[in-house]
């Protein structure tokens, strides 16, 4: 299962993105995302230039849940030239707008809301929106499991894994071992951690960015 570092705290990217990705390039993490929040675009695409010079994979995840925005975020992730782009409502309309790119998408499936975004809908829900995503083309999904409101987090993974043809990366509040493990052992192909690592919350026993990251990359092989 992938980790994907997320150079984000409270749903913005932070100011000093580029000097993390040089302090924790020696930590060998290959999958680095952002937000089209929080920095400048030319920080973005210098960002997303520095992690594909270094052999990375990128993605950009997007904040807001109103059609416009998310079409916004998908015609920046495009323009940057990201690997990936997470998240989104509106797929077909995010899909035209990535037309002729090489931006591989992976819209939020269930039923996204707020800010923070929580996650409404059943199993059922996600399973249908899943399918649909994969017939659509997309490359995968993402479920933010662990901001659920009315189901039980794990059964939405299992839902989301048994409908989903391409990758199934989870999103939001991933702060344990413990929850690392469980997505593993319920189909996750890839989680996201941003917050958890900069508050210090996945290992409280660690009180540096690296022991957090450390903490996840051996979370992440022990599953």
């Amino acid at each position: 299962m992938d980790f994907i570092f997320m150079l984000t705290r409270n749903d913005q990217t932070i100011e000093t993105c580029l000097d993390v990705v040089a302090q924790v390039a020696p930590l060998g993490i290959k999958h680095i995302g952002f937000k089209d929040v929080g920095v400048d675009f030319d920080t973005l695409r210098r960002l997303n230039d520095t992690i594909k010079t270094a052999g990375g994979t990128s993605y950009l995840e997007v904040v807001s849940t109103s059609t416009e925005a998310c079409l916004g975020s998908a015609r920046a992730a495009a323009e940057i030239g990201v690997d990936c782009l997470l998240g989104g409502i509106d797929v077909d309309r995010m899909l035209d707008a990535l037309e002729g790119s090489a931006v591989q998408f992976f819209p939020f499936v269930g039923k996204p809301h707020g800010h923070p975004t929580l996650l409404a809908g059943r199993p059922e829900d996600v399973a249908k929106d899943c399918a649909r995503a994969s017939r659509l083309g997309c490359a995968g999904v993402d479920l933010l499991a662990y901001r659920a409101t009315e189901a039980d987090p794990i059964a939405l993974v299992e839902a989301a894994r048994g409908a989903t043809a391409g990758r199934l990366i989870v999103a939001g509040s991933v702060d344990s071992r413990d929850r690392v493990r469980a997505l593993a052992e319920a189909g996750a192909d890839a989680f996201t951690v941003g917050t958890a690592a900069f508050a210090g919350v996945f290992s409280p026993h660690k009180l540096t960015l690296a022991g957090q990251l450390e903490e996840i990359l051996a979370a992440c092989a022990y599953s």
